[in-house]
Order: structure tokens, then C-alpha cells, then sequence
């Protein structure tokens, strides 16, 4: 009796077996495991997220107060910084300005003209993100390029700007590098904007590219805020509502000038103006005193300071981090660190289902700052907390790079090294990456 049992057991292992190989097998198939993968990412997400949510975590600065090192003087020019923005990592801070090449000096406008109370920009042609999460920075693009009679697409542009399907996040720095060595176009990356600005410019035939906080239903099924890009290309002023161009929810989108303006809080007031080399006059012109770099940079740090006590919760975090963010783009990271240390005690305070956890996404501005001061500790234990925080999908380049020069700081160059290394997993050719590997004396990362 025993020995037939075990019998049907091992009848029943040889049968099994074969079956569970040949579904491993067709899962790999490309054109089933392109269908299938996506949903067997949401279902590990999924878990991950219920035993471990990302919200629950919260950074906890340590080192407040340590006085700033010196900091190597580099030059903008240097291979390891791509672009002049906060956001675009670079070997160490720099004791240059945000640019080197001063803008235009605009010309005064003594007697602007009224505004029309309604204005809708046609010829942009609309893009839809086709369901694909953490896409709408290629598809927003290739609409703002569009107006001006650029014929490619997002699926020309996301190769480029997106190398990796997964990236979290595109830059609007790298969205300025495409569209100024790609394009023949131009374009003015500025922050501190407002809504009277976004009237001026639509009126003026020109959309507006924003990045925004915006609350989606993500993969794991749950509503939790993200980053968003959105084309504005119209306003009604006495409706109260802006007309944008929105990839994930549809075209000619009409949302409120207080919950643009919410939104838009959450990124600084970022914008990109995209336009022909030729109206360059007439786009400093528009932007004023922001014309400027250094000046742009100074008025939305007072923009910020004079937000935060009149707001709560996430809107104040979200200001005090912005402040964070414009101090570090003049290189006054120890004012910085300040404003992102109060920063992180507002998130501290604010109910899980309420933390913007995905914020490091999408604006490493704080790396910069902690840096730049000499708190190693606190860089290191932020970009840890950003990359656990993904559960399993740790496609951050800049946390691993920021991460490898806090290790590197700190006398680690073997895990410096690593982390360089898993930055060019996740972007292939980056070059803050590849200029410290080199610097650590590999040559072939």
C-alpha cells in the first residue's frame, strides 16, 4: 500500500513537473511575456507595498548644524555636469553661478497690454501615454514640440529622453538637452511661476510645459501622489480654469486655476518655455526679471519663504522644499539644508496617506544641499530610504550616483564603486557616473 502511494506521488512530480516548465517556458515567449509581465510586476508591487508601505518610512536628518567643508572648485564645462540645473548631478558642488551665460537683458515693459479673458492655443497635436506609467515626460514633449511644427512623436523621443522604459522620472533638464541638441528649437527651463505668467505666454502664442504633484491610481491599485507633466494651452480667466493638454487623462483638459496652482506648488513652479531660436527677444521679454537665471532662482526662493507660514500639511512642505531647492540652485547649501531639514520634519508630521514618498523621484535637490555641507550620513541614509522605498524596482540612477559619492565622502570606495556602476545599469552612458568611476581609476565600468 505504501509503496504504490509513493508510486502515484512520483507519477504525479513527473507529470507536474513538465507542465510547470512549459508555462515557464510560454511566459517567456515575447509576444506573451510582453502582455504579461506588466501584471506580474503590479502583483509583486502589489505585496510588497502591503507588507511594507512606502509612506510608513520617514527620513530623519542627523547632522544638523555640522559646519560646511570646502568644496572643490569644477566648471560648468566639466563632463560631469550635464546641464546647468539643480537637478542634474554633478561631481561636487561648484562655486559658479547656475550659469555661466547670462541671458538676454529683456527689455522694460512700461505699459503692458491687457490680457484677452480667454485664450485656446490650437496645433498642438495630442498624445495619449497608451496606459504606460512614468510616461507622460515623452509624450508631454513631443506635444509641446508639436505646436512648433516638429512631425516626430512620443515614441520618438522616449528612446532618447528614456532610455530605460522603467525610469522613474525624466529631468526637465534632460528634456532641455533634447530639445535644444535634437530639435533646432529652444528652450527656457525657469521655476517660480504663477498664474498670471501662464496667461501671458498662452496669450502670447506660446504653450507652457509644467511639471506637477497630481494624485493617480498607480500600479498596486492605490491613489498616492506622483509627478505629472502637463502642456497648458489656454485659460478662461472668467471661468476660473486652465486648458491643458494632459497625456494621461486626455486633451484639452480643463482644470482649476487652484488645483493647477496646488499642484504645481509641488515642483517649484517649474516650467519650460519651448520656442524658435528666432522669437528668443520676445520670450525674455515675457519672462522679465526671470530672464535672468540667478535672478529666477532669487525670486522664487522669496516666493517660497513667503508661502511657507501662511500654509499646512503638504502644502507647507512642499514650500519649505522648494526654498530648499532655489537656495541650492544659488549654492547656498547650507541655507538649503535648512529649509529641506524643515521640510522633512513637516512630512514627519503628516499622515501617511497624505506623504508624497515618491518626491526624491523626481527632485534631488537635497543630495545637492547635504552635500554640500559635509553631512554624508544624512545623503547616504536619504538615498537609502529612496531606493528601499521602490520595493524590489530601484531604477534611480541619480540616488545611486548621489548614493556612491556619500560612500565615496565617507572613505567607501568599493561601495562607491558599485553604486556608480548600478547608476549606469539604469542609464546607460551617464555621465557623472562615468566621470567618478574614472576618477576611482575605472576605466571600463
Amino acid at each position: 500500500m505504501m509503496k504504490s502511494h509513493a508510486r502515484r506521488r512520483l507519477l504525479s512530480i513527473f507529470l507536474i513537473l513538465p507542465a510547470c516548465l512549459l508555462l515557464v517556458g510560454l511566459y517567456f515567449l515575447p509576444p506573451i511575456h510582453s502582455r504579461l509581465a506588466w501584471r506580474m510586476e503590479e502583483a509583486s508591487l502589489r505585496i510588497g507595498y502591503l507588507l511594507n508601505p512606502p509612506a510608513h518610512a520617514v527620513f530623519v536628518p542627523t547632522e544638523r548644524g555640522l559646519a560646511p567643508p570646502q568644496v572643490t572648485v569644477i566648471s560648468q564645462s566639466s563632463p560631469t555636469s550635464p546641464a546647468n540645473s539643480p537637478s542634474s548631478p554633478s561631481p561636487a558642488p561648484t562655486q559658479v553661478g547656475p550659469t555661466e551665460t547670462p541671458a538676454p537683458t529683456p527689455s522694460p515693459t512700461l505699459t503692458p497690454a491687457p490680457l484677452p479673458e480667454k485664450v485656446a492655443l490650437s496645433g498642438v497635436v495630442y498624445q495619449n501615454q497608451h496606459g504606460r506609467y512614468n510616461y507622460c515626460a515623452p509624450a508631454n514633449l513631443a506635444m509641446a514640440l508639436s505646436f512648433w511644427g516638429w512631425k516626430g512623436d512620443q515614441d520618438v523621443v522616449g528612446p532618447q529622453i528614456k532610455p530605460d522604459p522603467k525610469d522613474k522620472n525624466v529631468m526637465p533638464y534632460e528634456m532641455v538637452d533634447y530639445i535644444e541638441s535634437q530639435t533646432g528649437l529652444q528652450a527656457a527651463l525657469r521655476v517660480g511661476g504663477d498664474l498670471d505668467l501662464l496667461r501671458r505666454f498662452v496669450a502670447a502664442g506660446f504653450p507652457v510645459l509644467i511639471e506637477k504633484g497630481t494624485y493617480l491610481r498607480d500600479l498596486t491599485g492605490v491613489v498616492s501622489w506622483m509627478g505629472h507633466y502637463q502642456v497648458v494651452t489656454g485659460y478662461d480667466q472668467p471661468g476660473g480654469f486652465f486648458i491643458t493638454q494632459d497625456s494621461f487623462v486626455g486633451a484639452d483638459f480643463q482644470i482649476s486655476e487652484a488645483d493647477l496652482l496646488k499642484g504645481w506648488r509641488a515642483f517649484n513652479y517649474a516650467y519650460i518655455i519651448v520656442y524658435p531660436p528666432e522669437k528668443e527677444t520676445q520670450v525674455m521679454e515675457l519672462l522679465g526679471s526671470n530672464a535672468d537665471e540667478t535672478q529666477n532662482y532669487q525670486n522664487a526662493a522669496l516666493m517660497a519663504s513667503n508661502e511657507i507660514y501662511g500654509l499646512a500639511g503638504s502644502d507647507q512642505y512642499f514650500a519649505w522644499f522648494n526654498r530648499g531647492s532655489s537656495l541650492a540652485a544659488l549654492q547656498d547649501y547650507g541655507g538649503a539644508a535648512e529649509a529641506f531639514d524643515e521640510s522633512f520634519k513637516v512630512y514627519q508630521s503628516l499622515a501617511e496617506n497624505d506623504r508624497p514618498w515618491r518626491m526624491l523621484w523626481y527632485q534631488t535637490d537635497p543630495y545637492f544641499a547635504y552635500y554640500g555641507v559635509g553631512r554624508y550620513y544624512d545623503l547616504l541614509y536619504l538615498a537609502d530610504g529612496t531606493l528601499n522605498a521602490m520595493q524590489g524596482d530601484p531604477n534611480l540612477e541619480e540616488s545611486y550616483y548621489w548614493r556612491g559619492m556619500a560612500k565615496s565622502a565617507l572613505g567607501d570606495p568599493a561601495g562607491a564603486i558599485e553604486d556608480f556602476r548600478a547608476s549606469l545599469r539604469y542609464h546607460a552612458g551617464f555621465q557623472p557616473a562615468l566621470y567618478q568611476l574614472k576618477l576611482l581609476g575605472v576605466e571600463n565600468p
